[in-house]
């Protein structure tokens, strides 16, 4: 049996291009004791990659070269010589940019069989999988909405930051998002249910935006959830309250390298505010409750979502290219069944 998977072949200078990466073929070897083989059906493409691509000092291990791109997946097993998995089940599973995943016995705990029958199997990578968990864990642990209080999200339409937006409003609170376009920002408000979302693309600067971030936000900001940084993470200090909480999730301004300088750091002492950062995976204890809130959500047609979806695994590169660059809307997905 062939299984077709990427490698990264080089380390990107700036934007990835195609040329980083390789499509190899290789053969998929006989099952041993302990071990269980999985058929992706959904390859997941996350900005937290590019980080990754890069051989400096990150709170991810580099990806290695001329190795499959590491990465989380949906898909079914399709033989098994453990007993925890059998055939058929429905795994989500660090199964990386390939058709096929040899799970040896040590990657099994991070394998979790899943429901398709309430919860579509592709939402297990986004809004029921790692991206929702992150913007569970930023909003309830580290902003702890109250009612009442107004939360800021960057890229609102993103698989995290449309999640960020919807617990918020669960939770009481007026949401206002930003995101690049007039069909995004629509989708924000009309799908997601924000109360507010700015196209940041109309407001290239920092006093434009400022002054409409003061339009969205009356009362002021009480929370943010960063995904961005630049001047996005400038006008929103301008607008901040006393005692206001940042969840520092991604900077995407700054994947390709660029500085990310900050104009008025004082204001974070100003207004006495608690700005932390967090990764997801070092908050475990607290992915039961997120799953259990975000599943039942979804099953119950609360939870909107929007996926873009890549045809074949000869689109990754492109499709992760694109990402990277706002052209998709909501969990970019690759389809491989």
């Amino acid at each position: 049996m062939i299984n077709q998977q990427w490698h990264l072949v080089s380390r990107p200078t700036g934007e990835p291009t195609p040329s980083n990466f390789k499509l190899v073929e290789a053969t998929v070897p006989d099952l041993q004791d302990g071990q269980v083989l999985v058929r992706n059906h959904y390859m997941s493409l996350d900005p937290y990659m590019r980080g990754r691509m890069n051989d400096g000092k990150s709170y991810a291990q580099p990806q290695p070269l001329n190795a499959v791109m590491q990465g989380g997946t949906v898909g079914e097993v399709v033989a098994s010589k453990n007993a925890a998995f059998q055939a058929g089940d429905k795994v989500v599973a660090p199964g990386g940019w390939q058709q096929y995943f040899l799970a040896e016995a040590a990657q099994l705990p991070m394998m979790r069989k899943v429901d398709a029958s309430q919860v579509p199997l592709s939402a297990y990578l986004g809004a029921v999988g790692m991206p929702g968990v992150t913007a569970w864990v930023g909003l309830v642990t580290i902003i702890e909405p109250k009612a009442g209080e107004t939360i800021v999200v960057s890229a609102a339409s993103g698989a995290v930051g449309a999640v960020v937006g919807q617990l918020a409003k669960a939770r009481g609170c007026r949401a206002v998002g930003l995101a690049g376009g007039p069909d995004k920002c629509k989708a924000v408000v009309d799908e997601f249910g924000f109360d507010a979302c700015i196209d940041y693309k109309q407001h290239p600067d920092l006093k434009s935006l400022s002054a409409a971030l003061k339009d969205a936000c009356p009362k002021g900001i009480d929370g943010y959830f960063e995904n961005v940084g630049g001047i996005t993470l400038d006008a929103v200090l301008q607008r901040a309250n006393a005692f206001s909480r940042v969840a520092m999730c991604g900077m995407i301004a700054g994947y390709n390298g660029e500085p990310i300088p900050l104009l008025a750091p004082q204001l974070i002492l100003v207004n006495r505010m608690k700005v932390q950062g967090f990764i997801v995976s070092e908050h475990m204890q607290h992915w039961p409750a997120a799953l259990k809130e975000l599943g039942t959500a979804v099953a119950t047609g609360k939870l909107k979502y929007r996926e873009s979806v890549a045809q074949g695994i000869e689109a990754a590169p492109e499709a992760f290219i694109g990402l990277l660059k706002g052209r998709n809307f909501g969990k970019q997905l690759v389809k491989l069944v």
